[in-house]
């Protein structure tokens, strides 16, 4: 056989009659000239998708954005998500991700704990900011929070739900309210509260205003039939955070990967599918008001 194997794109030389360290060099040359062979040797990029509907829809919304995450960074990108928000919780606490989406709750508690970093958030229907609402039907006779006392309300996902549990529940406080005053019941995820609220499944519940917007919840109900008995401050959406130890030239790509989505060809079809309108820059500080609301709430500072 000749020194090299020709009809091939790449001219490989015959390794048999050279020592180690010329074929180590040779390779070197190889992957300096075309980086695509190290990057198909890199193990995915694992993305933590935060469970706010069920698993199936929740991959099947953000494949697009996967998919052009893993041309821009020339690697292959992989979805995970779980079935609910404990779960959710124990992966990113076991630093599974190395880039992680979910809640303000998550980001700010992972943040502290586990030194996972921000770099963009959700900008929802033309909004980067969300708040939660306490809503009851129109044709309620409850008009004011005081009148939840021994009613029990709806809210969605677990106690770690940012937006259909925490700031509710900061509400409910706000109002004087107080744990064992009314009884708590929770959905699967926030859409289902609204939907339980329309159904009489409960007198009350506790959502993100951003509910309203979603085509789910538009799809299943009419959402005028719902009135908001209260709103609370206004706080970033969810977030996007990679690991700590993911190394800084990765972060810095991710993250201009992310805010450069809407420039993309496909981009309305890669917004549209994950319900988004955009992904915009985000600072830490910015959380300083979702680090309140939880002190209030659940006494835990970060």
């Amino acid at each position: 056989m000749s020194g090299y194997e020709r009809g091939k794109t790449t001219l490989l030389p015959d390794c048999g009659n050279v020592n180690r360290g010329s074929a180590a060099a040779i390779l070197l040359m190889l992957l300096w000239l075309c980086p695509c062979l190290s990057s198909a040797a890199e193990s995915p990029l694992l993305v933590g998708i935060f469970p706010r509907r069920n698993p199936s829809e929740m991959v099947e919304m953000f494949t697009p954005l996967a998919d052009y995450l893993s041309h821009k960074l020339g690697r292959p990108v992989k979805l995970e998500t779980t079935p609910d928000f404990n779960s959710f919780w124990e992966a990113v606490a076991a630093k599974r991700y190395q880039l992680v989406h979910y809640n303000q709750y998550h980001y700010i508690r992972s943040h502290k704990q586990l030194g996972y970093q921000l770099i963009a958030m959700n900008e929802e229907a033309g909004k980067s900011l969300i708040a939660g609402v306490i809503v009851v039907r129109g044709d309620s006779s409850i008009r004011t929070l005081a009148e939840l006392r021994g009613r029990t309300i709806l809210f969605g996902g677990n106690k770690h739900a940012m937006n259909s549990y925490v700031t509710p529940t900061y509400l409910l406080r706000q109002a004087g309210l107080q744990a064992g005053d009314y009884q708590e019941e929770f959905a699967s995820n926030p859409p289902n509260v609204a939907l339980g609220v329309f159904f009489k499944r409960a007198i009350a519940g506790g959502i993100g205003d951003i509910m309203y917007d979603t085509p789910f919840v538009r799809e299943k109900i009419d959402v005028n039939k719902l009135v908001t008995l209260a709103k609370s401050p206004a706080v970033p959406h969810l977030a996007w955070a990679v690991r700590g130890d993911v190394p800084a030239p990765l972060r810095e790509r991710i993250q201009q990967a992310l805010l450069e989505v809407k420039q993309a060809a496909n981009a309305d079809h890669i917004l549209q599918a994950a319900a988004l309108s955009n992904i915009v820059a985000a600072t830490d500080s910015q959380f300083d008001s979702v680090r309140e609301v939880v002190a209030t709430v659940m006494g835990e500072r970060y």
